[in-house]
């Protein structure tokens, strides 16, 4: 009786400890991980794996949002995400690459899919005509972004170390504001635009 009683103890802490290892890995399978993959750093680095967690959690949420998406672009881009997460081998410190490769990737999805509340939109007129408005909503994400309209484009940005006002930046494009006035530059090689928030 003994002797059963012990081989059950034995395997429900067996069974407890595969549970918790799988509660504290990565979203994926780390059985199928090559050794000295990215895949395996992320598996064997606790922060790393709660990242991974966090973005799958994001990616669910994105997805029922992207539904109807036409075209279908969330599950693309994902596809390219974890190709670029997979350059991090190059990076002189590849813990810390893929790190920021999550957080950008999580904060992304959560602005671009708002998945947290945003503050805005607020309006900005540009270059004294009122025809030329850009509409900025903030999203406390981390890093901090903004979803930025002009038109009809869009763009995310990224908060950056600034020495004052708020500085964002995204592909070719700035928004750095101060004061209630703002220099925004929309696209690669363009002239920046002198902006103010509309009351």
């Amino acid at each position: 009786m003994q002797a059963a009683l012990r081989f059950i103890l034995i395997g429900s802490t067996a069974l407890l400890l595969a549970h918790n290892a799988l509660a504290d890995g990565p979203s994926f399978d780390c059985s199928k991980a090559d050794s000295g993959s990215i895949e395996a750093l992320v598996c064997q680095n606790a922060e790393l794996s709660a990242l991974d967690r966090q973005l799958a959690s994001v990616y669910a949420a994105a997805s029922n949002k992207a539904g109807n998406e036409q075209p279908p672009v969330l599950k693309a881009e994902q596809r390219e995400w974890i190709k670029g997460r997979k350059d991090c081998w190059k990076a002189t410190d590849i813990p810390a690459c893929v790190k920021h490769s999550y957080q950008l990737r999580i904060a992304e999805l959560q602005a671009r899919y708002q998945l947290l509340p945003g503050n805005g939109p607020f309006s900005f007129g540009c270059d004294g005509n009122p025809l030329n408005k850009v509409s900025v909503t903030f999203y406390p994400t981390e890093p901090a972004t903004l979803v930025a309209e002009r038109g009809d484009s869009m763009s995310l940005m990224y908060q950056v170390r600034s020495a004052s006002g708020a500085k964002y930046e995204g592909q070719n494009n700035l928004f750095w504001e101060h004061q209630g006035e703002a220099t925004i530059r929309w696209g690669y090689g363009a002239v920046e635009m002198q902006c103010r928030k509309n009351p």
